[in-house]
């Protein structure tokens, strides 16, 4: 890794590394000039760049692919995010819902000193907040089989592993419903609009939107793994 890593390029493979930590398919350059919020011709030079430097595979018009040097790199920074995430939530009064804009920036901004410290303070946390896993220093990753809760049918029961950290209304919705990571739910309807879950050891269901659903993922008995 550069001594002085470029922020842009670490935001260019965080985002190509998270397009796929929880589906299978490959990231398009035209997805990613969204997602980033850039112009496509800002997309095709950074990705050459990138190319240059063995970060990243592509084909004219194809998808993009990290290589084992952008994975490693790209990990690099989602530790850090998720690091930082647990740490404003458990030592600075954040909530879980405020906690993703501000790690956007700190994450290019502290030492991998004052990481590691931060990592033992937090008693070496293996997930942030919204239950995504941390990266180990060494880069490990682990992940159970899982599935999306907006895809699962009625009957299906599993713990809450991950809610994405996108849409901060979603995570009030869910944290007044009190739903969170760690949460075993049983789903018992489902419609276009809604989803009725029961929460184990609570007394009423509770009633979750489809956009609130499409940000959960919820143990499975099969489905892929890291």
């Amino acid at each position: 890794m550069p001594a002085t890593p470029s922020p842009a390029i670490e935001d260019y493979l965080k985002t190509v590394y998270a397009h796929t930590e929880w589906q299978p398919d490959p990231i398009t350059p035209s997805v990613l000039a969204s997602k980033l919020g850039v112009a496509p011709s800002s997309v095709t030079e950074m990705v050459k760049k990138m190319a240059a430097q063995g970060l990243i595979q592509h084909v004219p018009y194809g998808p993009l692919r990290l290589t084992q040097t952008g994975r490693e790199r790209a990990l690099a920074v989602v530790r850090r995010h998720r690091l930082i995430e647990t740490w404003l939530v458990r030592e600075m009064g954040y909530g879980w819902d405020e906690v993703h804009d501000e790690a956007e920036v700190l994450e290019h901004a502290i030492s991998d000193r004052l990481l590691e410290a931060i990592d033992a303070r937090l008693g070496r946390p293996a997930r942030d907040p919204h239950g995504d896993a941390i990266p180990t220093a060494d880069g490990r990753l682990e992940r159970e089989p899982y599935a999306l809760l907006a895809d699962v049918a009625p009957g299906h029961t599993g713990r809450v592993i991950r809610i994405s950290d996108r849409d901060p209304a979603v995570l009030r919705e869910l944290d007044g419903a009190g739903l969170g990571p760690g949460e075993t739910v049983a789903v018992t309807d489902a419609t276009a609009e809604r989803l009725v879950l029961r929460i184990a050891g609570a007394e009423a269901s509770v009633t979750v939107t489809r956009t609130a659903a499409e940000a959960i993922w919820v143990s499975s008995a099969a489905g892929p793994t890291e």
